[in-house]
Parts: structure tokens; C-alpha cells; sequence
């Protein structure tokens, strides 16, 4: 499990990972207009045994979280390699660009890796889009676990390759009772069709506008959804699931975020919204602004559609895992997201 044995193993791997001469590859990402929808690329269920990579394409790591991450990732019954590069730093970054880049692929392309968990979140994950070798991806699909910062890689693998991934925990979370049995039954022990209840150790979702609609999962942090909005890897609201979720940012920035959203594209265009629980959001006590519930309704209360607020995903322990991509229908009265199909072939 160490770096030098990681080097070893991955040397002849690397090579093969279109990293030539050391510089990034920039690859033709933006899809033409008016392409059909890409077919969805499900990737294998895990199983007690796999071997799981470990990655830190975001923000960087030490070796108390690595702990905690392996011991979590092993308390499922799987196995643990880690990147050759996860222990660097570069500034807040976990390593450069390219370490960083190195790792995704490796993972990607060693047949013995069944699935790629990234350590934690952070920021950084948007530098790495233009750079990924999707070819490599798609011929070699894989599960893609982790929320936050991660969000970049599941919108642009689900857009470029048409990968499904998985907006969960990060390696790092503390895992619930909860949040592993929603893991299991999407990853491990999947079901054609699998009712997500919210978690109750959570605080009661809010029913903006009730009713039921079906569609794709799409979204994640609204931080690098809002980020991503203009660029080839743009989350595509039109007849989507949106769901978003966000931590440690006060009213007036998100209403900035989803003020950006609806200028980009409009939440009209989506078949719901679903926001999760905005941790750490309510701003500053004793400040004149508006509450997060009101900066909330001003964009959900306009809308003809279901719209709900407070289920059970975000920077929060008891969290559910969303296939990214996946065909899904929220139920507003029943307070619950059913699972279309397997997430997993």
C-alpha cells in the first residue's frame, strides 16, 4: 500500500495513460450541437473482496485522514490501494495538476481496481477536465464514488463518456448505519427499482411544490455546478432530476449560485428540484439579510414543478448515494426518490 510499491506497479500502467512526454492532453470535449443523448455506461457492481483505488484529486490529504479512509473503505468487506501521488501537496492542492491527473488514470486503467474513491473533497477538481483521457475512461469503466469537489468529475464523465458515478460519501465521511446501507443497496446489492426513504436522523424535508416527476439525476455541490455552468461539462437541466447541495455559504452567495443557474439554463426546464441539506448556511446572526429558507423560495416557489428542500444528501453524515445519471422519480408526498434501474451491471 505504499508509494513505492504503488510506482512499481503502475510504471508500465502510466505509460499507456496518455500522459507522453509529461505534458496535460487536452482533449476535444465539447460535444456537438444537436447530438443524440450519450447511452449510459453502467459500471460493474462491487463485491466483498474488490479492490478499491484510492485518490485525492481535490484538496490534499494526511496520513490520519488516509487511516480513517482505509478503515472506512474496509469496514465494507473491500480492499485498498493508494495513488502513487495521494500524499503530495501542492498549496491547498493535493499534488499538481498532472500527480493529481496520473492517479485518476492509473486507477482507471489497472484491471485489478474495481472501484475509484476519492479521499475527500476540497477544491481543484476543475482543473483536471480538460486534461482527462475520457477515451481511457470509457474503455475502462469503473465506479466513481465521493460528493463535493468531486461533483466536476461526475458531470464531465457523465457528459464526455456517459458513465454512471456515484454522488456519496468521500472516503473521509464518518460513516452512518444509514449512509452505508444506501451504498450497499446502489453498489453492491442492486435493485430494479429502489426506494430511497430519508434518513430520520436528519431534520424534515419541506415540500415547496408537491407532486411526482420523473427523470434523470443531475447536479451536486451548487458551488461547481454554478461553476461549471458555460463549459462543456455543464449539468443539463432539461427534463433532469436537479438536485443541489451546498455547505459553509451564507444566503446572499447562494442566491448568487442559483441566480447564475437560472440565467444558464432555468429551473423550468427541469422535471424537479431536489436540494439536500445546505449545512453551515443560514448566515450571520444578527445581519439584515434574508434567511436561507427565503433565499430558497425565491427560486423555488416560482416554479410549475415539484420542488423540495432538506433531503437527505450534502455535507452531512446520514447521507443517501445518487446514481449520477440515472432514471429516478421523486414522490414529494412519500418524501422518497426511487431508483428507476440498477446503477450497477
Amino acid at each position: 500500500m505504499s508509494a513505492d510499491h504503488g510506482r512499481r506497479r503502475f510504471g508500465h500502467l502510466l505509460a499507456a495513460a496518455a500522459l507522453g512526454g509529461g505534458a496535460l492532453p487536452v482533449t476535444a470535449s465539447a460535444a456537438p450541437a444537436g447530438r443524440k443523448a450519450m447511452r449510459l455506461i453502467k459500471p460493474r457492481r462491487l463485491q466483498p473482496g474488490d479492490l478499491v483505488g484510492l485518490i485525492a484529486p481535490g484538496g490534499h490529504t494526511n496520513d490520519a485522514a488516509l487511516a480513517q479512509a482505509i478503515a472506512n473503505i474496509e469496514s465494507l468487506g473491500l480492499r485498498v490501494r493508494l495513488g502513487d501521488n495521494i500524499h503530495y501537496v501542492y498549496g491547498n492542492y493535493a499534488g499538481t495538476v498532472e500527480q493529481r491527473l496520473a492517479d485518476l488514470h492509473a486507477m482507471f486503467l489497472d484491471p485489478e481496481i474495481k472501484a475509484v474513491w476519492a479521499v475527500r473533497g476540497g477544491s481543484g477538481c476543475i482543473s483536471l477536465l480538460e486534461h482527462i483521457d475520457y477515451r481511457l475512461i470509457r474503455a475502462h469503466p469503473k465506479v466513481l464514488i465521493g460528493y463535493s469537489d468531486i461533483t466536476c468529475l461526475h458531470l464531465a464523465l457523465l457528459k464526455q463518456v456517459g458513465l454512471v458515478t456515484f454522488h456519496g460519501p468521500v472516503a473521509t465521511s464518518t460513516f452512518s448505519d444509514y449512509s452505508v446501507e444506501q451504498m450497499r443497496n446502489v453498489l453492491m446489492a442492486p435493485q430494479p427499482n429502489y426506494t430511497i426513504a430519508m434518513s430520520t436522523e436528519n431534520p424534515p424535508p419541506r415540500t415547496v411544490h408537491g407532486g411526482v416527476a420523473t427523470g434523470r439525476l443531475i447536479g451536486g455541490n451548487l458551488s461547481l455546478v454554478s461553476a461549471l455552468a458555460g463549459t462543456p461539462y455543464a449539468a443539463d437541466f432539461k427534463d433532469a432530476i436537479l438536485y443541489l447541495e451546498e455547505v459553509n455559504e451564507e444566503p446572499y452567495r447562494i442566491d448568487r449560485m442559483m441566480t447564475q443557474l437560472q440565467l444558464s439554463q432555468g429551473y423550468r426546464h427541469a422535471a424537479a428540484v431536489v436540494l439536500g441539506i445546505f449545512e453551515n448556511c443560514e448566515g450571520v446572526d444578527g445581519e439584515s439579510a434574508l434567511s436561507l429558507e427565503d433565499t430558497v423560495n425565491q427560486h423555488l416557489l416560482p416554479l410549475p414543478r415539484p420542488a423540495v428542500a432538506g433531503y437527505s444528501f450534502g455535507h452531512i453524515r446520514h447521507q443517501f448515494t445518487l446514481p449520477v445519471g440515472l432514471r429516478a422519480r421523486l414522490d414529494t408526498e412519500q418524501q422518497t426518490l426511487t431508483l428507476l434501474e440498477s446503477a450497477v451491471s
